[in-house]
């Protein structure tokens, strides 16, 4: 149409686009993989995965429309769909992108609480024309994957807020849904000596990264050196009883809990997608369940009764009282996104629940699990680990009950809210906590929270702090001087 100026809409990029970044951070592109920017406007994503020595090519309507639009590993439809005006059409492109894609498309596309406010805007068809021409059509998070599913007949992954991916291989799917929900574990230090661990040592590494990994022994399959383990050692038993020997077996039992407690969070959230038969999911995952479960069955009524608990607010409540991680208020449980993994499984359920409708926010790296009404915020303080008492920017709330997303942006507001006790969102074992620990200390030394009322916003501390006389130097409070007449 004549009245839409769709070569406007393609924008320059200084950098990688947000869906490009995001599937170079889960591992979906490297070098192994081919992709094809279906809608690539002028290129950048494209020169620069190329220069990164990532295959990449590109079609677009107006600014490539002689190169061909051609199958790759991955096919990224980036923030097109929302500038086409005709709704059979979009579909159709949506159509076209999917068969391209050999094992991944990534469909993104604007949301509602993205409108830019300052720019008038009139309505047209389903979407708004802008004041340069363009059309744009906002989703919710929710229609955007409805529609998504019901062009293309299957399901997709909500990896960050307007953001999807959309796979053709079942097993490639249910690997990446584990993945997300798998913690990061560090193998046990050697305590004890043993003359055939000596001698064989670099056969017994990738075993213990395995079982690390995993939880569990690994068939001969999964482990390139099963063969020889067991020529030289016996068997992977018999060489994991040698490993437990000088390692202690105490935190292999807690490695093994960890990984079981993973894969139930997995499964239970697996349910809003439509969980998987146990014939559909991949080997390994088949393998685990067996491991840690005995039978899919089995595993599946732990994993139902696992989200069940999560949608009761009494367990909620309950979780949160019992959480060791975290900054407890009366109303909700506050904790550092780095401090998820290690919360209940029942709380990871409940923030599971939120972000297998809107994905990882991004920036957010404080989550607020409230106890009164299911819901869920994710909160953004850039400055948590360098600043003291760092002032909250944004927020984005997902309502469970409603899904009908909030956000809210704090960049201009001249009293922002700031955090106290950093520590106490923290993990145990993260490397900052004592940092901001010993910062406490001494606030609390100057009884600087005497007066809670005051002290969650900025003014409010900078009143606080002149009135006691102190200042912060990075995380140390210091005594102002008196200055003398």
């Amino acid at each position: 149409m004549s009245s839409i100026s769709r070569h406007k809409t393609a924008i320059k990029r200084p950098t990688l686009s947000r869906p490009i970044r995001i599937a170079l951070e889960h591992g979906l592109l490297n070098h192994n993989t081919t992709l094809f920017d279906y809608g690539c406007g002028h290129g950048d994503d494209i020169n620069r995965l190329n220069e990164q020595g990532i295959l990449s090519s590109g079609w677009d309507p107006i600014h490539r429309p002689d190169h061909e639009r051609r199958q790759a590993d991955v096919v990224n439809l980036g923030y097109v769909v929302n500038v086409i005006e005709d709704s059979a059409e979009r579909a159709a492109v949506l159509l076209d992108a999917w068969s391209l894609a050999r094992k991944l498309l990534i469909v993104s596309a604007r949301l509602s609480f993205q409108t830019n406010i300052g720019c008038p805007q009139s309505p047209y068809a389903d979407g708004y024309l802008t004041r340069r021409g363009t059309f744009q059509k906002y989703y919710e998070q929710h229609e955007l994957r409805d529609w998504i599913s019901n062009i293309l007949g299957v399901s997709s992954v909500a990896v960050a807020p307007g953001i999807f991916y959309v796979f053709h291989d079942h097993d490639f799917l249910q690997s990446f849904a584990a993945s997300r929900y798998r913690r990061t574990a560090s193998a046990p230090r050697q305590k004890h000596s043993n003359v055939v661990f000596e001698k064989y040592r670099e056969l017994f590494d990738p075993l213990i990264a395995f079982i690390t990994n995993r939880g569990r022994l690994p068939d001969h399959s999964e482990i390139g050196n099963g063969t020889a383990i067991s020529e030289k050692i016996g068997s992977l038993q018999r060489a994991f009883s040698i490993i437990r020997q000088v390692t202690g077996a105490d935190q292999w039992e807690i490695i093994r809990q960890e990984r079981s407690q993973d894969l139930l969070v997995y499964l239970a959230l697996s349910r809003f997608g439509g969980r998987p038969r146990f014939s559909e999911l991949p080997i390994d995952l088949q393998l685990d369940i067996r491991a840690f479960f005995s039978t899919y069955r089995h595993a599946c009524e732990l994993a139902d009764d696992l989200l069940f608990s999560a949608g009761k607010p009494e367990m909620i409540r309950e979780a949160c009282a019992k959480s060791s991680i975290g900054k407890r208020t009366p109303d909700a449980l506050y904790v550092h996104s780095s401090a998820l993994p290690f919360l209940s499984p029942t709380l990871r359920v409940y923030e599971g629940c939120a972000r297998a409708y809107i994905g990882a926010v991004e920036g957010a790296n404080v989550i607020k699990l409230l106890q009164s009404k299911p819901q869920v915020s994710y909160l953004y303080y850039p400055d948590f680990e360098h600043d003291p008492h760092p002032a909250l920017v944004a927020s984005l709330i997902v309502p469970l009950h409603t899904f009908h997303i909030h956000y809210r942006e704090y960049l201009d507001s001249k009293n922002p809210f700031i955090l106290h006790r950093k520590e106490t969102f923290l993990a145990p074992d993260h490397p900052l906590r004592a940092k901001f620990a010993r910062l406490t200390k001494q606030e609390e030394g100057w009884n600087l929270y005497e007066k809670p009322e005051l002290i969650g916003t900025r003014e409010g501390w900078k009143k606080i702090l002149d009135e006691k006389g102190v200042y912060h130097a990075g995380h140390k409070l210091l005594r102002r001087k008196s200055i003398k007449s």
